[in-house]
């Protein structure tokens, strides 16, 4: 398994997906998704997941942080629904129809649960053990090493630890029974200063 084996949909709401990040994010959130988007695929992969909506899939990837962003910030809903619906935005004016606009929505809520049945939805279950990886450590020995090493040099955490905790404490201050709320109160903030891909990063 390589990075080269991992490509973005040549789509106008991918691209446009990427571009909205890229332009709203720092480097290390822009980083982050994308490792997320990359994560994602790779388990599909491992596990041998058939039937992914691999537009679907990086769309939401690539948006599933953007409601922490004060531009897009709400002051009712999490971070992860109001990321959803400019998911939703963004994918109705490249024509989704709205149904699966419906799913970048769900997919980007599901990703901070506690845990998704891939059954029921494998692109939130493929997002959530993604964001899993990246943000607590979750299944840090699943996939290859040697491909670990090769996205953090391309895509490096950065200061990622120390902005996702200060944005995630920010939204679980104001909104303590969201899931920002549940997500401080495990200790994120400890899991990110401990990460096990800090170690590896750029090597």
């Amino acid at each position: 398994m390589h990075l080269h084996d991992f490509t973005a949909p040549d789509t106008p709401a991918a691209s446009a997906a990427l571009e909205l990040a890229a332009s709203y994010h720092s480097p290390a959130v822009l980083n982050h998704v994308v490792r997320s988007w990359l994560w994602a695929e790779a388990f599909a992969r491992i596990e041998d997941r058939r039937g992914v909506d691999h537009e679907l899939l990086y769309t939401s990837a690539v948006l599933h942080d953007i409601g922490l962003v004060p531009a897009f910030d709400n002051v009712a809903l999490s971070y992860e629904e109001a990321g959803g619906h400019v998911a939703v935005a963004l994918t109705a004016g490249a024509g989704w129809a709205p149904e699966r606009r419906r799913r970048a929505l769900e997919v980007i809520v599901r990703h901070n649960w506690p845990s998704v049945d891939p059954a029921a939805d494998l692109e939130g279950y493929l997002l959530e053990i993604a964001t899993g990886l990246d943000i607590s450590g979750a299944r840090a020995d699943v996939l290859p090493r040697a491909f670990v090493r090769e996205v953090l040099a391309a895509h490096p955490r950065l200061t990622l630890g120390e902005e996702f905790t200060a944005s995630v404490t920010d939204q679980a201050d104001r909104k303590p029974a969201t899931a920002a709320g549940r997500i401080v109160r495990s200790g994120v903030a400890a899991k990110l200063a401990q990460h096990p891909l800090e170690g590896i990063s750029g090597s």
